[in-house]
Formats: structure tokens, sequence, C-alpha cells
């Protein structure tokens, strides 16, 4: 019997009008005229790269987040790669992390050389379960790399736990969860390395980029120089010592951020707790009106406040007797731009032909990978985009409904 009253329009699919007349993507950067002419003015000073901008991002940052060190990255991916880096990871090493990720989460620790491990995730937050975290550390686990998903805070404390009784490193990515908070801590000063991406779907958005927050100097150290290919000293120190002299101390890569992109972050930056009031607002609007439809919405445990990156809803199949291929192609039509968040890494080809992964291993994530859908979820949204989503979503599920 049907739950509903609502009356079932004709599914834009079916060649019914959409509920929305251009397509609205999922993620999406928002740039005011305060960041042209950030940028702006940055084009016209002496420095493009390694210049002043960069340290005073990485201040503003540190600050932000109550980190004592903020070291930039080109990436949100070169970020990571310079923490699997500075703790150590190399040839013979484990690191324990997430399957439900980007791909990068886990390839920084191949990029040392070293084995990433995967444990299953928690059933109401989808980030990885410390239980079962504990229960994949041998002898050879150097690292424990936990995700952020969708911007909910991990169990940091838990992890830190863990670090503590096997003498671990805890590298957390964060790259969705800029201006989360876990037990009144602000994410970011809890982890021996946090990471953050700038990409433009992002809180706060560089074009490009990362940075790693540490309150350990050794860290800072090392992810400095590994960013400016293993040099001791960067360019604007040598020309304000008027110095030339310098020294390869490792071997590093090119993962410096331009100060073109630092003068854009330190202007987005000014703008974070509006962002994050947004994404809130968005989020409860979300909650109120989505609630019946069919839906498993995203659940916040009682001790965190999420950064709301992504807004990942579950296809309940009691309840909606089609597979989320059938909700996701509908969802297109109605040109609401939903995705998908994330295949799981150890199911990607590339995971599966060099470990042999067939699928099975992590039940909880390849159960909720099945039913995961991202809904729109970005600060620019304006409350005719929430309404267009609630709309089509409500239209789409309805349709479905059992």
């Amino acid at each position: 019997m049907r739950v509903t009253t609502e009356k079932r329009e004709a599914l834009a699919i079916e060649g019914g009008p959409p509920a929305r007349k251009t397509p609205l993507p999922y993620g999406h950067q928002s740039i005011d005229e305060a960041d042209i002419q950030a940028v702006v003015e940055t084009l016209r000073s002496d420095w493009l790269t390694t210049g002043p901008k960069v340290d005073e991002f990485e201040e503003a940052f540190a600050a932000r987040v109550g980190a004592k060190y903020a070291v930039s990255f080109s990436s949100g991916t070169a970020a990571l790669h310079g923490a699997a880096f500075a703790a150590g990871l190399t040839a013979g090493d484990e690191a324990i992390t997430s399957p439900l990720s980007f791909a990068a989460t886990a390839n920084c620790v191949l990029y040392q050389q070293a084995t990433p491990v995967f444990a299953d995730v928690c059933a109401d937050t989808l980030n990885l379960d410390p239980d079962a975290c504990a229960g994949r550390i041998t002898s050879r686990t150097r690292a424990v790399l936990p995700v952020d998903y969708g911007g909910h805070p991990a169990d940091l404390d838990a992890y830190m736990q863990l670090a503590d009784q096997h003498r671990l490193v805890v590298i957390e990515d964060a790259c969705h969860a800029l201006g989360s908070q876990y037990k009144g801590r602000r994410v970011g000063s809890i982890a021996h390395m946090t990471v953050f991406s700038f990409h433009p779907v992002k809180h706060v958005t560089t074009g490009e980029g990362g940075m790693v927050t540490t309150d350990d100097g050794r860290f800072a150290e090392t992810l400095r120089r590994f960013r400016n290919h293993g040099i001791s000293a960067e360019a604007r120190q040598r020309q304000s010592s008027g110095q030339w002299f310098y020294e390869m101390v490792l071997l590093g890569f090119n993962y410096r951020l331009p100060d073109i992109a630092a003068a854009l972050g330190i202007s987005q930056l000014h703008k974070l707790e509006m962002n994050l009031a947004r994404r809130k607002k968005i989020a409860e609007r979300y909650e109120e009106a989505l609630t019946g439809c069919g839906l498993r919405l995203p659940q916040v445990r009682d001790d965190v406040i999420p950064a709301w990156h992504l807004y990942p809803v579950r296809i309940d199949t009691s309840k909606l007797p089609v597979g989320r291929e059938t909700i996701f192609r509908a969802l297109r039509a109605e040109n609401i731009g939903v995705n998908v968040h994330y295949i799981p890494i150890h199911l990607h080809p590339y995971y599966r032909d060099r470990f042999g992964f067939k699928g099975g291993e992590y039940p909880t994530t390849e159960r909720a990978y099945e039913q995961l859908i991202s809904i729109p979820m970005f600060h620019g949204m304006t409350d005719e985009d929430v309404e267009d989503v609630i709309g089509a979503v409500r239209k789409v599920t309805h349709h479905y409904l059992i």
C-alpha cells in the first residue's frame, strides 16, 4: 500500500516536465569580487609563487583550526602524499584506511611504496570503524588514515588511543571537513597530521590546493622541504638573506601552492563561517523535507559538528523497490546533478588487479555504496535551488514508494 497521498507526477525520464529548467550540480565554487580583487593584487605584486601570501595563508589557516603549523600544498592529494612521507611510510610498511573514500587517500600510501590496508566503515556515519581498524593492525602498521566522510569527523579519540598503544601516526583525511568539530575541538588540531583540500567544491577554494596541519615541528619542517624538491631553504628566504646557497636534503617534489592561489584562499577563509552556516541550514531543510521519502538520511553523532561537504542519502530498498541506478537516472533527468561518493577503493580495477580484491571483503562499505546518492550541497545554493532539489527528490521517490 502506498504510504503517501501525494499525486504521482510524470517523471522527466518518462517524458514529463523536469523539476527545474537548468541543471544544478552537486557542488560548485562561490567566487565574489573580493576574491577576484585579492588575486588581481597578487598578480600585480612581485611574488606569484614562494612569496608572502603563502605564509599569510598558512598562518591564518593554522589559527582558524587551532594548530601550531599549517603547510600548504598544490592539491589535497599532494598534501596527503606529504603527510605519508612525513610519517615515514616506506616499503614494507602498512597503513590502515577506509575503502569508502576518493582513491587519493589510499594512493598516497602507495606513493611511498607502502601497502594500504582497508577496514570496514561504521553503518551510521560511514567513517572508518575503529574496532575494525584495530583488528587490522600488525607489526608492519605505521599509520592510520581515518576519513571524515562527507564532513562528519571520524572517532578521533579512538584513533589517537590506538596510536598511543601501537606507536602509530594518525593522518586524518579531513578534505571534507574544514570547520567541523569533534567533542568541542576543531578538526585540524587533534590528529598528528590533518589534511585538507581546497578543490572548488570544498568549503574554501584556492582553485586546486591542500594543507596539512600539525602541532609537531618536525613534521612541519619535513612537509615544507618535501613540497619544495627536498630543498632546505625556499627562494624568498634566500633572497631576503642575500644568499644563493641551498642544499637538497631529501627527495621531494614540486608541490608548492603559488601565491596567486594563496591570495584566493585568504579571501575565501574570511567567508568560511558564513559558508558553514549556509550548508548547515541546507542540511536542516533537507532533513525536514525528505524524511519519509524512502531514503536513509545522513546521521550525525551527538559529539560532533559536521561541516556538510556532502549530503549523501541511501536508498531504503524496503521502501523503494528499485535500484540506485533508477533513482540516479531519474533525478538527473529532473536536472538535479546527483553524484555517487564513492566507488569503494578496493573495487577499482587497479586495486583489484594489484591486491586481488574480489568484492565482499567489506560488506558495510559495499552495501552502502550500492545505495548511496549525493544530492546537491554547496553554500552557493539559493533557497530556490534547495526547494528544486527537494521537489525533484520527492517527485521521484514518491513515484516508486511502496
